[in-house]
């Protein structure tokens, strides 16, 4: 039923040494719920792989997807992963030419001027610019949206390093598909614990880092490209939002508990940005 309704797998994911489970002190893995990353734009334009950026090339992503989803009777020669990896930079993987010229040293990529009253209002979320006040909704989206994929934080938001690839936009703390919560205890580098809360910590399994900024580690997760995201759905790591609409109503959520409601995303805005996301083809 939860693949049916929800599109996840079991992903089982190493603990690191510094990190127990509070339930289960000797586990050494953890299982959990999550999508499957699309390939569209990914394999020939996006180093960094899988939600939590673990694997670290295409190669090593399809051995770890055989070993884990296809319980593989021989092992894979090196030839048969780079094959693999080949072929998915091939034409299907891109949604537009634009994308796969530039994955052959095009030009990169332009955000859409948009045709429609309501295209032009949504492309204003998007425009990569200096913030002029806090609580200000041009850029808002670009704030991690920015560079030539849409898919790095912004150098003229404040609050996190330019080029950031891993986000925490509280998918995980919300935790809209009620997946089991978890305690995970992290061991920190001076002796200290510090215990989170959590239905999937993202790249804190990666990194053991739990003291760290709002952004990288503890519920963070990769921020994807927006090229082609209409034909991407399910959205998020835990496929927690089924359409575009759901997608603008969590960041409402987002917005609005980030700024102390400072940000308001009105039903206007977020016809504006879902219209304007359907054109990032």
């Amino acid at each position: 039923m939860r693949m049916l309704t929800d599109a996840t797998i079991l992903v089982q994911i190493p603990l690191p040494p510094n990190v127990r489970l509070a339930e289960d002190p000797n586990a050494r893995s953890v299982i959990l719920r999550r999508g499957i990353p699309s390939t569209l734009n990914t394999p020939a334009l996006d180093p960094v792989l899988m939600y939590d950026g673990r694997r670290p090339d295409l190669e090593a992503q399809a051995l770890g997807a055989i070993h884990d989803h296809f319980q593989n009777s021989f092992e894979p020669t090196v030839r048969d992963l780079q094959r693999i990896a080949l072929f998915q930079q091939t034409h299907s993987f891109f949604s537009s030419q634009k994308l796969r010229k530039f994955a052959s040293g095009g030009p990169a990529p332009e955000l859409p001027q948009g045709n429609t009253e309501s295209e032009m209002r949504g492309r204003l979320f998007f425009e990569d610019g200096p913030f002029t006040s806090p609580n200000q909704k041009a850029g808002a989206c670009a704030a991690c949206h920015s560079g030539s994929m849409l898919n790095e934080s912004s150098r003229f938001f404040p609050l996190f390093p330019p080029g950031t690839r891993f986000q925490n936009i509280l998918v995980s703390d919300f935790n809209a598909a009620g997946n089991p919560v978890r305690e995970f205890i992290f061991t920190n580098p001076d002796g200290s614990e510090t215990t989170v809360k959590s239905p999937d910590p993202g790249r804190a399994l990666i990194t053991g880092v739990a003291q760290s900024p709002f952004f990288d580690s503890v519920n963070a997760f990769k921020i994807p490209t927006l090229w082609g995201v209409a034909r991407t759905a399910p959205y998020f790591h835990d496929n927690s939002a089924k359409t575009l609409e759901d997608v603008v109503e969590h960041y409402a959520r987002f917005f609005a508990t980030v700024s102390n409601g400072g940000l308001v995303l009105t039903d206007q805005d977020k016809a504006d940005i879902v219209a304007y996301l359907k054109l990032l083809h």
